[in-house]
């Protein structure tokens, strides 16, 4: 079937799926709008997403080319702000989160960065948890206070403490839940109450979960963030992030990545569109696993502490399962020791990939104090309790014997 001209991506859409004899209105599962959502079809009536690998888009006439730049008429531009596989991304994943829109980035770190960028100004104040990731804390607190952005960091997960930390100018409340790499779990319905009293908007990170596992915006978050770098995409192949939220918020995401240009390419954008189709299925193989794992883990000697949210020890335990389907795919812990056990014991893998790299099918370690929170200071570490005896494992697809044999190689040696 051939696409109208100047016709709505969403518009196009809904025609598509009721050509395909399917109606829109009905709330489908997960799994299906993971394969189905956000397709349209070329005059060539391909079946699989296509991938449109250009730069620009070819009007009628001038008049076309006038109304399109001026957003009178609706269609494809220019590709830094619009591309037909990029917009069948956006509207999967929207779909997914259960989102109004989607607005695709380079990158997690450019989703944060459009979003700031898009929604504050010059003497407004975010706060965040401080157990985020390494480089949202330095764009936080080392980037955005330069141009006048200040940020609170509070190292409580509990509601009352980030009420108290709100100021009038707060226009931002931001977490990760579960935090990246303690897998500290945030009740977001609370926090979401938080926020809307004090005037400010709730953005979460739902990196660790994906929506297979957790719906952010279904609990009263404003914005979802992504890094589809992670297991969005799945495989470790590209870098992309994404906003998801209400209209009106990512109509504002959209203008300042139109002018600034933090875009996902064409190609990144059908990558992680192919991810997406396995991505429950994989959540919950991945879960499974880290489940196992960790189990495995709190039972070693030579490990002092585990940190994951589907165990009973974990603090935050009850809040996950409430909150999430399962308890995700990051297993950390600490080594008895500090930073020579914890090397040791990466350096004594041969199976798992030495990697800082996260929601792969292969599984990957990393030693977070030197790696991704290796830039920022000893104290910022410390407040936000990455010692260096702290070890993160993503755990793939593998066989979880074949893991526990690679780190019992290690713990051995401690």
């Amino acid at each position: 079937m051939r696409l109208k001209r100047g016709e709505n991506p969403v518009a196009q859409l809904r025609r598509v799926f009721c050509f395909w004899g399917l109606n829109m209105d009905k709330e489908f599962d997960l799994d299906t709008l993971a394969v189905r959502a956000g397709i349209t079809r070329s005059q060539f009536n391909e079946h699989a997403e296509a991938l449109y690998l250009t730069s620009s888009f070819v009007f009628d006439n001038a008049a076309q080319a006038a109304a399109r730049f001026s957003g009178e008429e609706d269609g494809f531009v220019y590709g830094r702000f619009s591309n037909p596989t990029v917009s069948m991304l956006q509207e999967r994943l929207a779909a997914l989160e259960g989102g109004e829109a989607c607005i695709a980035t380079a990158s997690g770190m450019a989703a944060i960065l459009s979003t700031v960028m898009a929604l504050m100004k010059a003497g407004e104040h975010i706060v965040a948890s401080q157990g985020i990731f390494g480089a949202t804390q330095q764009l936080f607190g080392g980037i955005l206070s330069r141009f006048g952005v200040d940020t609170t960091f509070v190292a409580s997960n509990a509601p009352a403490a980030f009420s108290a930390a709100l100021r009038p100018q707060t226009k931002l409340v931001f977490i990760e839940t579960p935090s990246n790499p303690l897998t500290e779990v945030f009740d977001i319905a609370a926090l979401a109450e938080v926020a809307h009293a004090g005037g400010a908007l709730l953005a979460v990170d739902n990196c660790f979960c994906s929506p297979a596992l957790q719906r952010p915006l279904a609990l009263g978050a404003d914005l979802v963030i992504h890094s589809a770098t992670k297991y969005l995409d799945g495989q470790g192949r590209v870098l992309g992030g994404a906003v998801v939220g209400r209209k009106e918020l990512a109509e504002e995401v959209f203008k300042f990545l139109r002018t600034a240009g933090p875009s996902i390419s064409p190609f990144n954008a059908w990558i992680i569109l192919k991810g997406l189709e396995t991505l429950r299925i994989r959540m919950a193989a991945q879960s499974a696993a880290a489940l196992e794992l960790a189990r495995w883990l709190e039972a070693q000697p030579q490990v002092a502490r585990v940190y994951y949210p589907g165990l009973p020890s974990h603090p935050q335990h009850a809040l996950a399962m409430r909150q999430q389907k399962a308890g995700g795919a990051i297993v950390s812990f600490e080594v008895k020791g500090g930073r020579e056990e914890a090397w040791r014991l990466v350096d004594a893998t041969r199976l798992i990939s030495i990697t800082a790299n996260l929601g792969d099918t292969k599984s990957t370690i990393t030693h977070p104090a030197s790696t991704t929170h290796g830039r920022i200071s000893a104290e910022a570490r410390a407040a936000s309790g990455i010692r260096d005896s702290l070890l993160r494992v993503a755990v793939g697809l593998e066989s979880v014997a074949d893991l526990q044999a690679d780190l019992a190689r290690g713990l051995a040696l401690i």
